[in-house]
């Protein structure tokens, strides 16, 4: 690390207090004194003097050294082409690679400003001189490009060629003229470092001590410009060889965005590190390296940037068949990583052993990996149109954009296509690694433990307004939360018709899964369908603007609103947001009111109602088999929440005008006052008598036992219960037939209404819940899988239920 330090070389002090500018852009001017301080201009003038003679011996140090360097050069060539070479021509040119022109250009710089320090004058221009080594920097980047292989060159050939080995032992670098300091003996490998310690080019100083009106005053802005450029890429503490790439122009190539990408490749998915650089698209894997030992990256493929294109939806190719993963494997999942964490809290409260918990960590790791691996689904295509294309699975419309974007934001620049030699590809490979700025794969097992595990229930969320738009358009916004290493789309306003300023004014119930982060990204609707895109059929809208922000657990966690605004694009997206936690917002609590129909037992509904299912439920039912059977993520997608406590409010009061309202409805708040009803009741539908037995007939491995089993749990229902369940199991059957097009299967609306449906009342449920962020414990699993086992069975018919003689020996 310290050898690579030296061959890019200190450049003396490394710009203090860099800022984040564009490459080539110029950094603000720096004044010569500080704010309201007078400076003896005559004092500055002296220091400038000071600055320009250490500029003078440093240049005269290192000049020395690479004559001392260069010295065995010449006749080591000679050699090279008699019939007893030391070095071939071509190990001779890689070891020496640029030191003769760096000589070169500080020699000349040495020359040019020696006499003028010596005859000292302070109206004497010197900052062209200053300007003119600043433009020769990217000497260096060369020099550096070839460090690597110039120095196993240079190993090799010592270790395999006596004559060489001997030069390299006996060659002395002499110090200063006249200096006492003794001659000291250097490696090979000291001869590559040593040519990559330049004079200290920090024109900062000089500029300091240069008064703004003078004529060098401009000429060191200019050089200091030019050298932060140099320079802006350049890290102490990181390998230098990340800054010694350039790019076919000359400019310095930088990092402008990396991070972990699924990608199909060969008909399965990969998870790649992908890197965006100012003129290259690289995408590449960590290699498996011994223990000990520098991990790299190894290059699966790049796209210089001049020949990426994105295929519009209507042009891209069909996608190649992708596995997708069904929803309940993903859920199954997610609760074995649940049931993991709750392990090792568990372990680390009994303090129990490190070498368990690690075990449990790396279970939890390969599972979370799994995970990452086998959840997105948004197809994000590239294409180099001199080649062949690339596709990427997001989970998020949000990534695809961002990355869209940098690129399209770099493509604007006048780039040029390129082939990349090895060597060139090599460097910029082994660059990576340090460069990075994403270092880990993005799963919870990563973290430390004194990071936030982030929030566990439910976060409220009113979108109301937006503003900023400079034309009228069909606008809607979505809302995502990070969940399990990636985000999920959670809810969707509806779309407001030709406005600049839609008013929304909507509010969704957001369940958060340890999330940290909510995301909106604002949409114009296109109702073009020539627009398809082939990769998954669906229309896309325009992103006009997205943004996030962090859910800080203090600042949400009250029980007031708090407002805030999403600046995105030029656009500006008002809402207001507040959090419930799990335990409080799943709580059972009957209705003082029990003329109405929520928090009132359903047995007191039907009776009243003279009805076998609550009107509500059959209402409801009827409406969404009506218009919302076919709605993508019916029952999953949030509706809005002031549109489902105003049905709430008609329901309860029993308004003459429901079948209006109903009819009017968005039909996601339909399905969602079905499952406020269900979750409102001041116990579940499955009673919490018979939830312990529930529990246990789950379990079960015999098929017949749990047969037997779980018939009889229903016969010991309830009629009203018993009747509303079958009728709301037929009904999820039927929208599990549209699974093609509604994209919600039987495991799917099991994982919806399960929890809703068995969930215990208050004073049961202390005994079942041990944390709050328990949201997939061993309870909630068990409460899917009971729902599951009845959607999954052929139909149950009432009457026969209560025909059956059959009985199970267990004490309900």
């Amino acid at each position: 690390m310290e050898e690579e330090e030296e061959a890019i070389g200190y450049l003396d002090k490394v710009l203090e207090d860099e800022d984040d500018s564009e490459p080539g852009t110029p950094t603000s001017p720096v004044s010569p004194f500080s704010a309201g301080e007078k400076r003896d201009a005559g004092k500055g003038l002296e220091m400038r003097k000071l600055v320009l003679s250490g500029f003078l011996a440093s240049e005269e140090i290192y000049i020395n050294q690479l004559e001392a360097l260069l010295l065995p050069m010449k006749p080591l060539k000679a050699t090279a082409t008699t019939s007893q070479p030391v070095l071939t021509l071509q190990q001779i040119e890689t070891i020496f690679y640029k030191i003769q022109d760096i000589y070169e250009i500080h020699k000349e710089f040495y020359d040019s400003l020696c006499p003028k320090v010596q005859q000292w004058d302070s109206n004497v221009t010197m900052g062209h001189l200053f300007q003119k080594l600043a433009s020769q920097l990217g000497v260096y980047k060369a020099f550096v490009d070839n460090y690597k292989i110039a120095l196993e060159t240079a190993e090799k050939c010592s270790q395999s060629n006596y004559q060489f080995q001997k030069i390299s032992e006996e060659l002395k670098v002499k110090g200063p003229k006249d200096s006492k300091e003794s001659h000291t003996s250097v490696t090979m490998e000291g001869w590559v470092l040593s040519s990559c310690s330049p004079v200290p080019v920090s024109f900062q100083d000089l500029l300091k001590h240069t008064p703004a009106d003078h004529p060098d005053y401009p000429l060191l802005q200019d050089a200091l410009r030019i050298s932060q450029n140099f320079l802006s890429s350049i890290n102490e503490d990181i390998d230098p060889r990340r800054t010694a790439v350039t790019t076919p122009k000359g400019e310095t190539r930088q990092l402008v965005k990396d991070g972990f990408l699924v990608e199909l490749s060969e008909g399965s998915r990969k998870l790649r590190h992908v890197f965006l650089f100012t003129d290259v698209l690289l995408c590449a894997k960590l290699k498996k390296t011994a223990v000990g030992k520098h991990q790299q990256y190894d290059c699966k493929w790049y796209v210089p940037l001049a020949d990426l294109v994105f295929p519009s939806p209507e042009e891209s190719e069909h996608c190649p068949q992708v596995h997708v993963i069904p929803d309940h494997e993903l859920e199954d999942m997610k609760m074995k990583i649940s049931a993991i964490k709750s392990e090792v809290q568990k372990e680390k409260a009994n303090k129990g052993q490190s070498r368990a918990i690690e075990r449990l960590k790396k279970k939890m790791f390969e599972n979370e990996f799994w995970l990452l691996l086998n959840s997105p689904a948004i197809p994000f295509r590239i294409h180099n149109r001199n080649g062949k294309s690339y596709l990427f699975l997001l989970s998020s419309d949000y990534e695809r954009s961002e990355w869209r974007e940098a690129i399209q934001r770099l493509q604007k620049k006048d780039l040029q296509a390129f082939v990349l030699s090895s060597v060139e590809l090599q460097v910029l490979t082994g660059s990576c690694f340090k460069l990075r700025t994403v270092h880990n794969i993005p799963v919870t097992s990563n973290k430390d433990d004194d990071e936030s595990p982030g929030l566990y229930g439910f976060l409220h969320v009113i979108v109301h307004s937006a503003k900023g738009f400079k034309q009228s358009a069909n606008l809607y916004c979505t809302l995502e939360v990070d969940s399990f290493g990636y985000f999920v789309s959670k809810a969707k306003t509806r779309v407001f018709r030709d406005t600049t300023e839609p008013q929304w004014n909507e509010e969704f119930e957001i369940e958060l899964e340890g999330s940290q982060s909510l995301r909106i990204l604002c949409y114009e609707k296109c109702y073009d369908k020539t627009k398809l895109n082939k990769d998954n059929n669906e229309i896309v809208d325009k992103i006009m603007g997205k943004g996030q922000i962090q859910l800080d657990p203090q600042a949400v966690q009250t029980k007031n609103w708090h407002m805030d605004v999403i600046e995105m694009n030029g656009i500006k997206v008002e809402f207001s947001m507040k959090f419930t936690s799990r335990d409080m917002s799943l709580k059972r609590t009957p209705s003082k009111k029990q003329t109405g129909v929520f928090g009132v037992k359903i047995s007191i509904v039907t009776k009243r109602e003279r009805s076998k299912v609550p009107y509500i439920v059959r209402q409801c039912i009827e409406e969404v088999e009506k218009r919302g059977i076919e709605e993508v993520g019916i029952y999953r997608i949030s509706g809005v929440a002031t549109d489902i406590q105003a049905l709430k409010a008609v329901f309860d009061a029993n308004n003459k005008d429901i079948l209006v309202m109903l009819s009017d409805m968005d039909i996601n708040a339909i399905a969602g006052t079905l499952k406020l009803y269900f979750r409102e009741l001041p116990e579940p539908l499955l009673t919490d008598r018979l939830y312990p037995a529930f529990m246990e007939g789950i379990a079960l491995s015999d098929p017949a036992a749990k047969e037997n089993c779980m018939m009889h749990l229903l016969r010991s229902l309830p009629d009203p219960n018993l009747i509303t369940f079958l009728f709301l199991l037929e009904h999820l059957k039927r929208v599990a037939e549209k699974e093609p097009i509604n994209k919600m299967s039987l495991h799917n609306l099991a994982t919806v209404f399960g929890p809703t449906l068995l969930r215990p009342s208050e004073g049961e449920s202390k005994a079942h819940l041990t944390l709050a962020s328990d949201i997939w414990s061993h309870d909630v699993m068990a409460q899917v899988q009971v729902l599951l086992y009845y959607l999954q069975h052929p139909p149950i018919s009432f009457t026969e239920l209560k025909r059956n003689t059959l009985y199970f020996s267990t004490d309900v």
